[in-house]
C-alpha cells in the first residue's frame, strides 16, 4: 500500500533515515563543540558571549517546547544545541582572553533575542513560542556574523560545519515534517552553512580587498 496522499500534503510522509541516526548527529555535534571549546580555552578562537549565551538559552528553551509538543527522539538533537553554547560561554569565562569586544549593536541584537524569549514566557502556546525562539536565536547570531566577516581567524569553522551536517541529519530522522521538528534545527543548518561558507572564504577579508582595489 503507498503512502497516504493527505499525510504527503500535511509533510508527514515518513522519516528519510531511521531516527536512530540522531545519535550520528549528537556524536559530530560533541567533535564540533570539544574543537570550539579546546580552541576557546586555547584562547585562538573568541567566542561573542551575546551570542552564545543567549543560543544557549534559546536551545534549552526550545527543547522544553519539543517536548512539550512530542516531537520524538530528535528532541535531544536540540537539547544538545542548547547545552554546547552553556560549555562554550562557561569555557569564555575560563580564559579572560577569549572574548569579543560588545558593542551597541551587539547589545541591540542582545535585547531582540530577549524579546523573543519574554514572548515564549508571555503566551500558551506552543508553535508561537517556538517561532519566537527561533526568531531570537538568528538575531542572537547576528553578533557572530559579524564578527566571522570581520575577522575569521577568530573563529572555528569545523564546528559551525558540523553544526550545519548534525541538524541536517536531525532533520532527515524526523517522521512528521512538522513546524515544531524542523523550524529551529532548520534554522541552525542554513545560519551554520553561511558561517562556515563565510568563515572558509574569508569573504569580509576578500570583499574588502575588491573594495579597496576598486578605490
Amino acid at each position: 500500500m503507498g503512502p497516504d496522499p493527505r499525510r504527503a500534503l500535511l509533510g508527514q510522509t515518513g522519516e528519510v533515515i531511521d531516527p536512530r541516526f540522531v545519535f550520528v548527529a549528537i556524536a559530530l555535534s560533541i567533535w564540533g563543540s570539544w574543537s570550539y571549546i579546546r580552541d576557546t580555552l586555547r584562547g585562538t578562537t573568541t567566542p561573542h558571549r551575546v551570542t552564545w549565551g543567549l543560543w544557549g538559552l534559546g536551545g534549552l528553551l526550545a527543547f522544553a517546547v519539543e517536548l512539550q509538543q512530542g516531537v520524538g527522539l530528535s528532541s535531544v538533537m536540540t537539547l544538545s544545541l542548547g547545552l554546547v553554547p552553556c560549555l562554550v560561554f562557561l569555557a569564555s569565562l575560563k580564559n579572560p582572553a577569549a572574548s569579543w569586544r560588545i558593542d551597541a549593536v551587539d547589545l541591540a541584537c542582545g535585547v531582540i533575542s530577549l524579546v523573543g524569549i519574554a514572548i515564549w514566557a508571555s503566551v500558551n502556546q506552543a508553535t508561537l513560542a517556538l517561532v519566537s525562539f527561533t526568531v531570537a536565536d538568528a538575531v542572537a547570531g547576528l553578533p557572530t556574523f559579524r564578527k566571522s566577516w570581520k575577522n575569521p581567524a577568530s573563529e572555528t569553522p569545523r564546528a559551525f560545519a558540523l553544526g550545519a551536517l548534525n541538524t541536517f541529519i536531525t532533520i532527515l530522522t524526523l517522521k512528521h515534517l512538522t513546524t515544531a521538528g524542523a523550524l529551529f534545527p532548520g534554522m541552525i543548518c542554513v545560519s551554520d552553512t553561511i558561517l562556515t561558507v563565510v568563515l572558509v572564504l574569508r569573504v569580509g577579508p576578500r570583499w574588502r580587498g575588491e573594495l579597496r582595489g576598486a578605490s
